[in-house]
């Protein structure tokens, strides 16, 4: 698929519409709306998002491999098909425990 490849309407498989890199991270806008937005991400082994905040809720969807969410200073590790949710302004990160890819799905909190 090339840029723009995401349309209304249009199935597409999500591990398939991302490549991993070799020692980097790879990121992929399917939706960006002023309220949110979805991303899909490929993280080689070994690479990381440093922690940071944001003010979205976030839903962190692994699609393959292994990652570790650290949310708040606490560790999980999740596997191919778990979720996990990060609250808006809350500390996290991401490391790539071997290579995975997940969807991020982020909706601005509201005030």
């Amino acid at each position: 698929m090339k840029k723009n490849e995401f349309k209304d309407s249009t199935i597409f498989n999500t591990n398939d519409s991302i490549e991993y890199s070799s020692g980097g991270v790879v990121s992929k806008q399917i939706i960006q709306r002023k309220v949110g937005n979805v991303t899909l991400f490929a993280f080689d082994k070994g690479q990381q998002l440093s922690e940071h905040t944001a003010p979205f809720d976030a839903l962190i969807n692994v699609i393959d491999g292994t990652g570790e969410i650290i949310i708040n200073k606490a560790p999980f590790t999740l596997k191919a098909g778990e979720s996990i949710i990060m609250p808006a302004n809350i500390p996290h990160a991401v490391n790539a425990i071997e290579k995975f890819k997940m969807v991020l799905t982020m909706i601005k909190a509201l005030e």
